[in-house]
C-alpha cells in the first residue's frame, strides 16, 4: 500500500539568511533559512518519543491515544506538551503524565529527544509548525486540515520531498478499510468509467456549531493557570486585540479556518481520494451556501457546497449543514456501477461492507418487463454485491500506521500528497464562496485563477 521511501540520515544544512524564531507567512524552502538535521535511527524495540502542540479537545485526545497505544504495544510515550493556555497544559500533563508543558511550542521543536510531534493547534498554525518541526527532524503527525492555505500545502509537498521526514494528516477515517475496498473495486474495473463521487457531512447541535464552552476569567492579563498567551496564539493571522470568542470558537472566523470545509470536508475528500485510481487535484471548484440560522459573530457559513470538476472526467459533489442533521450516502457513480461506500452517510462512522451496484436495464420480454445487463461485457454480474469490509479502530489503526511508518520510513495512509489533493479542493472552494466567482487551479503552478486554464 506505500512505496519505500528510505531516509538519507544525513544532515541536511541550508543558509539562506539568518534562522528565525517563527516561520514567516511566505515561504518556499529557499526563502526559509533553516539547519535540517535528521532524527535519530528509531530500533524495531526503542519507543518513539513524542511532544504535543496544542492540548485543547481534540489535541488532548489524539495525545490520549498515542499514549494508550504506546503503553498497550510499548511503541511511543509523551514526553512533553505545548499551549498557548496553561490551563490545558496543567491538564494534559496530569492526564498524559509528563512532566514538562510549555507556553512555547518551540521549547518541544528544539528538544532532540523527541521524535515527532502531534500538531493540533488552531488551523492557521498548521504549516508552519509542521515545517519547523521538520526541519529540525522531527516526524509529523498533523492534524486536519492539513494547512490553512494552499502555498503552505505547497509548502508542506516540498518540505516531506526534501527533509524525507514522515508526515500523516490527521483524518483517522482514511485508515478505515471501505476506502481501500472501494480502491480495488475500482481498479478492478466494477463501476467502469468513474463519472461522480459524492458526500456529505451534516450535525445540527451546540458544539457541531462550534459554539463551544468559554472559559471565564481566562486571557492574556489573568494570572496562573487562567493565562493565555494571545501574541502567540495568533501568531501569522492579523494583529486583534483579545476576543474570547476567537479564541475558544475560532473555527467562526476565517482567519484561523476556512469553517465547513476545511473542518469537515476534509473527512470526506480525503478518503475519496484514496478511493479514486490516483489523488488528483480539482480543474475548477465552485461553491456555495451561508449564514442561514446562526446570526451570532460567525463569519464562515452554516451551510454550504461544493462542485469541483477534475481533468481525467469526473466531478465531486459535497453537502454540509450545521444547522441540519441528516447526511446523503457517500458513493462513488461510474458509467457501469455504483460503489456505495458508506450508505448512512457518516464518513467517519464504522460499516461492515461496501456496495457495488450495476447498472441494468428495463426490458420486455414475452409481455412482461425484466431487469436485464445493460453492458452484455460487464463480467462482475447483475445483482447488487456486498463487499466485507474488516472491522477495527480506525483511530487506532491511524496513529499505529503513523509509527509504523516512522521506523520503516514508507508513506503514511494518508501521506502528504493525497493530504494535498484534498486540501486544495477545500481551500479553492472556501476562495470561491468568499469571491463569489468559479475558480480554476493550475496544477503545474500551484496557482488559483478565475480563468481556465490551457491544458
Amino acid at each position: 500500500m506505500a512505496e519505500d521511501r528510505s531516509f538519507d540520515r544525513r544532515d541536511f544544512l541550508r543558509q539562506a539568511g539568518a534562522v528565525g524564531a517563527v516561520l514567516g507567512a511566505a515561504g518556499s524552502a529557499l526563502a526559509r533559512s533553516s539547519s535540517r538535521t535528521g532524527g535519530r535511527v528509531i530500533g524495531a524495540n526503542d519507543r518513539i518519543n513524542v511532544g504535543v502542540i496544542g492540548v485543547g479537545g481534540r489535541g488532548h485526545y489524539v495525545g490520549m491515544e498515542f499514549a494508550k497505544i504506546g503503553k498497550d504495544k510499548n511503541s511511543c510515550q509523551v514526553l512533553a506538551v505545548a499551549d498557548c493556555y496553561q490551563k490545558r497544559i496543567n491538564k494534559a500533563k496530569q492526564d498524559l503524565k509528563c512532566d514538562d508543558g510549555y507556553l512555547d511550542y518551540r521549547e518541544i521543536i528544539n528538544r532532540k529527544d523527541i521524535d515527532a510531534v502531534i500538531v493540533a493547534t488552531p488551523d492557521h498554525w498548521h504549516a508552519k509548525i509542521a515545517l519547523e518541526a521538520m526541519d529540525h527532524g522531527k516526524d509529523v503527525y498533523l492534524e486536519k486540515p492539513m494547512c490553512h492555505t494552499i502555498d503552505e500545502a505547497r509548502q508542506l509537498v516540498n518540505t516531506v520531498k526534501e527533509t524525507g521526514r514522515v508526515l500523516q494528516v490527521g483524518s483517522q477515517t482514511t485508515s478505515a478499510d471501505q476506502w481501500w475496498k472501494a480502491k480495488k473495486a475500482i481498479a478492478d474495473g466494477m463501476i467502469g468509467k468513474m463519472i461522480m463521487s459524492q458526500g456529505s457531512y451534516h450535525r445540527n447541535s451546540i458544539e457541531g456549531e462550534w459554539n463551544w464552552e468559554i472559559d471565564p476569567g481566562a486571557g492574556p492579563d489573568a494570572s496562573g493557570e487562567n493565562y493565555i498567551d494571545w501574541k502567540m496564539w495568533l501568531g501569522p493571522a492579523p494583529k486583534r486585540p483579545w476576543d474570547a470568542d476567537r479564541f475558544f470558537r475560532f473555527r467562526k472566523f476565517w482567519d484561523y479556518s476556512g469553517g465547513i470545509a476545511t473542518d469537515l470536508f476534509y473527512h470526506v475528500a480525503a478518503p475519496l481520494n484514496i478511493c479514486w485510481n490516483r489523488p488528483q487535484f480539482p480543474q475548477k471548484v465552485s461553491a456555495g451556501g451561508g449564514i442561514y440560522v446562526f446570526k451570532d459573530t460567525r463569519e464562515v457559513p452554516d451551510t454550504f457546497h461544493l462542485i469541483a470538476d477534475y481533468a481525467e472526467g469526473h466531478s465531486l459533489v459535497l453537502t454540509s449543514s450545521m444547522a441540519n442533521s441528516q447526511h446523503i450516502p457517500g458513493l462513488i457513480r461510474g458509467h457501469e456501477g455504483t460503489i456505495i461506500m458508506v450508505e448512512h452517510g457518516q464518513f467517519e462512522r464504522p460499516t461492515d461492507s461496501i456496495i457495488l451496484r450495476p447498472e441494468t436495464k428495463r426490458a420486455r420480454e414475452n409481455g412482461q418487463f425484466v431487469r436485464k445487463q445493460l453492458f452484455p461485457d460487464y463480467k462482475f454480474g447483475m445483482e447488487e454485491q456486498k463487499i466485507p469490509v474488516d472491522q477495527y479502530d480506525a483511530m487506532e489503526a491511524h496513529v499505529s500506521n503513523f509509527l509504523d511508518c516512522m521506523r520503516s520510513r514508507q508513506k503514511p495512509h494518508l501521506d502528504v500528497e493525497t493530504g494535498a489533493c484534498a486540501q486544495v479542493v477545500i481551500s479553492m472552494s472556501v476562495e470561491s464562496y468568499r469571491q463569489g466567482k468559479v475558480l480554476y487551479f493550475d496544477e503545474k503552478k500551484w496557482k488559483v485563477t478565475d480563468k481556465p486554464v490551457k491544458a
